[in-house]
Formats: C-alpha cells, structure tokens, sequence
C-alpha cells in the first residue's frame, strides 16, 4: 500500500513539474507587448531584438527583456540659461522640450541620462544661436531663433534614437539695467515719433493754407477775368452802337451816365444837401433832348 502510493505521488510530482516546466517556459516565450512600450531583448547581455506592441515571441531562458522603454512623447523640465547676445546682452532664456524615443535600441546603449543629456544640448545650442544675433532680433524674430534651435537639437539627438518633437523659448528676461536702459530707450523713441507726427501736421497746414490763397486768388483772377470780358463786350456794343448812329449815341451814352450818378449821389442815407455844377442841368437837357429825338 505504501509503495503504491510512493509510486503514485512520485508519478504526479513528475507530471506536475513537467506542468510547471511547461507554463514557465511558455511565460518565458510569449511576450505581450502594450501599443505605448517597446521592450529590448538580450540573449547572453547582447542585442538580440527589439519587440513592438502585440505579441511576440522569443526563445525562452535564452532571451530575456532587459529593456522596457516607453515611446510616449515626454516633456523636460522647463530650464532656464544665460545667454549674451551680440551686441553684449546678459538674457536669461526660459525653455521647453518634448521628445520621444523612436530607436529605443539607441538609446538604451548609447546614453544613460537622455533628460539631462538633451538639456544640456539645448542650453548649448541657445546660447551659440543667441551669441550670433543682436537683442531686438532675438524679441522680433523668436519664430525664427526657435526653428533654429529645433532643427540643431534634431540633429544632436538623431544618435541617440530620440525624435524632437518641439522645442520652444517661453521667456526672455533681461536684468534690471537693461531693462531700464530699453525703457529709456523706448520713450525717447516715442517723443521722437510725437514730435515728428506734431512737425508732419504743422507742415500740412502750411501747405493747405497755401492752396486755399492759391484757390481764392484763383477764383479773384477768374472774377476779374469775367468783369473784363462784360467791360469789353459793352465797350464793344457801344462801339457798334456809335459806328451804326454816329456821334448822337455816344452823346446819349454820356448824357445818361452823367444822369445816373447825379441819381446815385441823391439817393444816398441821411439828409444831404446836393451842389450841381452848370454842367449837370445842361446833362439832363441834352439827355431829354437825345430821349425826344430817339423817340
């Protein structure tokens, strides 16, 4: 009885490790992989493969995942570096990073810290590119700076498996002197422009001033113009009148200017006593006499 149960539990010992054998190796070989994760495999401390997401497959014992690396886009802590631009500028450039690891085969055996290494590669980089320009340019052309600064550290880190994905300057501080000194700057700029803009409409007035006399002396000149014209075309009706009757016509003409201001003087404001010359009688006698004889 006793062997037969030491035969029995020796069989099923033998059955369950051959179980446990089974489902350790099948752990060991089947490897499932999450879409955000790709896993670095070694066989014997060397690169055997590098496993994406599903499953996979890998011999067991032999193979092991030394590596699981993340391939979500990372964001760096934001840093902030001194900078000394071209013409002598103390800055101090705020900026941030995002990257992901595309090459997790590069990156697990070609550097150890990736933060720290792609920091330091950024303040590098910002600071020779802000070396070549001068303050204003690095405030009107920061789009510029930055695509920069992008492509170089895409360029640094293309070793390393890691694809930069964004790298922008947030802020740009200057120190309290320069700071000062812009703002000095700044409102002399500005009187500058007060006193050119007050200048402008002086001088704009000047010259509508000068076109309106120009007009109205204009308008004078074509007044006189006309009044010319009206004294010529009656000088040239009286002409034709003495050329058609003869000498009455101009005698009538004077006979009646002679009366028309003697009726000018008499209508005149106020009591007025009126003095006529000899002469005058013998203008309305003449001017009655000539009215007779028109009639």
């Amino acid at each position: 009885m006793d062997e037969n149960l030491t035969d029995l539990l020796g069989g099923n010992a033998v059955w369950l490790a051959i179980a446990v054998l089974v489902i350790v190796t099948l752990y060991k070989g089947i490897k499932i992989v999450p879409q955000s994760e790709k896993h670095v495999v070694e066989r014997f401390g060397r690169l055997r493969t590098v496993l994406g997401p599903g499953i996979n497959f890998i011999i067991p014992f032999l193979d092991v995942v030394a590596h699981r690396i993340s391939v979500l886009e990372r964001q760096l802590p934001n840093a902030e570096q001194d900078a000394i631009t071209m013409d002598n500028v103390l800055l101090k450039v705020e900026t941030s990073v995002f990257y992901r690891i595309t090459e997790p085969e590069k990156t697990v055996y070609r550097i150890r810290d990736v933060d720290g290494a792609i920091a330091t590669t950024v303040a590098g980089i910002v600071r020779s590119e802000i070396g070549k320009i001068e303050l204003d340019a690095v405030q009107s052309n920061r789009a510029d700076l930055i695509q920069k600064i992008r492509d170089q550290v895409v360029a640094m880190v293309d070793d390393w498996g890691i694809e930069v994905t964004r790298a922008e300057i947030l802020d740009v501080n200057l120190d309290a002197a320069t700071r000062a000194a812009m703002l000095q700057q700044l409102n002399a700029e500005r009187a500058r422009r007060a006193q050119v803009t007050e200048a402008e409409g002086r001088k704009r007035a000047v010259e509508l001033a000068a076109d309106a006399d120009l007009y109205a002396a204009e308008q004078q000149a074509k007044a006189r113009r006309v009044e010319a014209d009206a004294e010529a075309y009656a000088t040239g009706v009286v002409a034709a009148a003495i050329k058609e009757n003869g000498l009455e016509a101009a005698q009538y003409q004077v006979a009646l200017k002679q009366v028309e201001a003697l009726q000018a003087v008499a209508t005149g404001d106020g009591k007025q006593t009126i003095l006529l010359p000899a002469s005058a009688l013998e203008a309305f006698g003449n001017a009655f006499s000539l009215l007779k004889g028109r009639g």
